[in-house]
């Protein structure tokens, strides 16, 4: 078979090689300790030589079998410093060696589509594309470190060990088009995307994810298209969208499920698309919302089902949707500014986000804080009604606070009582019946005038005359008005939930 292929010096080496799985490095330096992506790809692999040149067909017919395993040992491929000619495509095929290739440049296309692989490391690699779609890795997947200038798409893939692309570049700006394509992925372990920067989208839709995943100072760049989507994906243990974590464009995790933590820092920037952080329907166990700064654009968690929500008011967007969210703990800050939080809707008042603060009130014993919320859900309601209704809750709020406040009663009571004692102190109203009238309080008149009923006899016994009969109507009035707004309030706040 090495004859038929005609190998050159470079190849034979990686050829004699591979029945032991010994590394063949056509160059000794060693990667930097960097946190800039892709930075130790190679950036003049397109200039070397022959003599250190390998065809990607000499590499594919070894990982067919086209050479047999050393006794005792485990073949491999292992090639570090390389430019691969060609592309390196397997469709279908079982490849039952360990690819790994190192600091090497990639002309062509690299393609595993419905293959059955052992571990594919391409670590620190420039390369075009990288394509798995129904790809089955009984090992690891890793292109950490290196520079894929075109699209990395694994859709409905598997993988036993793992999915790295720590430190990796990728660039493929495109409309429509994914820059990493992970639909639909079952990835056994952990799956690490940290420190990576691509500029495209990153699409993670329908992904089961069972060792959690990493984000940590990823940066995404798509702006004013969907930065990263991973509806309906499923993460065990914990999403970590952290550290130096930038996305330029939107975030979407609708529908996702995270039975676990879900962190999310860094900053997301996305004005000129209908959400910035779209994460309506999910269902996560704990939500840590600390951005760096306040997300640009509009978040939505409406609909959501969240254990422990823990966030900052600091970093609260200016539109905020969260009707239809549920959550049983609320941790962070700020606690008495959470009716606020809850009143950013851009579409105007929602009840259902002011309900859910009042029973959180509840739970955690704060049954004061639970009134205010319920009385800022009032006041904004009144805002959305007709003039009458507008009206009649101005004047239930000013009387009473809509039932929540019932010692205003009893001010503007006290405020109606000292100002008829003393008009009436001094005028005295004329007595109906001189003989039988008891002598005049002014204080007891006014008290019984405010009175749906008379307490003291005194409102039956004397008639006002001139401006104090306006008065006393007034008071009249007054007092049925307060009685009124009493009750209302008192209905409303004592009426079962």
């Amino acid at each position: 078979m090495a004859r038929s292929l005609r190998l050159t010096e470079a190849e034979r080496k990686v050829w004699n090689a591979f029945p032991t799985g010994e590394m063949v490095s056509f160059a000794d330096t060693e990667p930097q300790a960097t946190r800039t992506a892709g930075v130790n790809a190679p950036q003049d692999g397109h200039t070397w030589g022959p003599e250190r040149t390998v065809r990607a067909e000499v590499i594919t017919k070894l990982l067919l079998g086209a050479r047999q395993a050393g006794a005792g040992a485990v073949p491999a491929v292992r090639v570090r410093g390389a430019r691969i000619t060609g592309s390196l495509q397997i469709f279908g095929g079982t490849v039952e060696h360990e690819l790994v290739l190192t600091g090497c440049h990639l002309e062509g296309p690299v393609r595993f589509t419905d293959s059955r692989t052992r571990t594919v490391r391409l670590t620190n690699c420039r390369l075009p594309s990288f394509g798995g779609v129904g790809m089955r890795v009984e090992g690891q997947l890793s292109l950490s470190g290196s520079h894929v200038t075109g699209p990395v798409w694994v859709m409905r893939a598997q993988f036993g060990s793992g999915l790295w692309l720590g430190g990796t570049k990728v660039e493929h700006a495109h409309d429509e088009e994914p820059a990493v394509r992970c639909d639909a992925v079952v990835v056994d372990s952990v799956t690490f995307l940290g420190n990576a920067d691509i500029t495209g989208m990153v699409r993670l839709a329908g992904a089961r994810l069972n060792g959690g995943v990493s984000l940590i100072g990823t940066k995404i760049r798509n702006p004013g298209r969907i930065a990263l989507d991973a509806d309906g994906m499923v993460v065990e243990d914990t999403m970590r969208c952290t550290g130096d974590f930038l996305a330029l464009g939107c975030v979407r995790m609708r529908g996702a499920r995270v039975n676990g933590l879900l962190a999310i820092r860094g900053v997301i920037r996305s004005p000129d698309t209908p959400y910035a952080l779209h994460a309506s329907h999910m269902e996560v166990r704990e939500l840590y919302l600390k951005p760096d700064e306040p997300i640009d654009g509009v978040v939505t968690l409406a609909h959501s089902t969240v254990g422990t929500l823990q966030d900052s008011p600091d970093t609260w967007p200016e539109r905020l949707r969260l009707n239809g969210l549920t959550y049983e703990r609320l941790r962070g800050s700020g606690v008495a500014r959470r009716i606020d939080w809850v009143g950013r809707d851009p579409e105007g008042f929602r009840p259902q986000p002011y309900e859910q603060l009042v029973a959180w009130y509840r739970r955690d014993g704060n049954e004061a804080l639970a009134r205010r919320a319920q009385l800022a859900k009032l006041r904004n309601r009144r805002r959305t009604e007709g003039l009458g209704g507008r009206l009649w809750g101005r004047l239930l709020d000013v009387t009473v606070g809509y039932g929540y406040r019932p010692w205003l009663a009893a001010v503007w009571f006290g405020v109606l009582l000292l100002i008829g004692t003393v008009a009436f102190g001094l005028n005295p109203p004329r007595p109906l019946k001189p003989d039988e009238a008891p002598g005049f309080e002014p204080f007891a008149y006014t008290f019984d005038l405010l009175l749906p009923w008379s307490t003291f006899g005194q409102r039956d016994m004397f008639d006002p005359a001139g401006w104090t009969q306006v008065l006393a109507y007034g008071l009249v009035v007054s007092g049925w008005i307060l009685a009124t707004a009493l009750i209302t309030g008192a209905a409303r706040v004592l009426r079962p939930a």
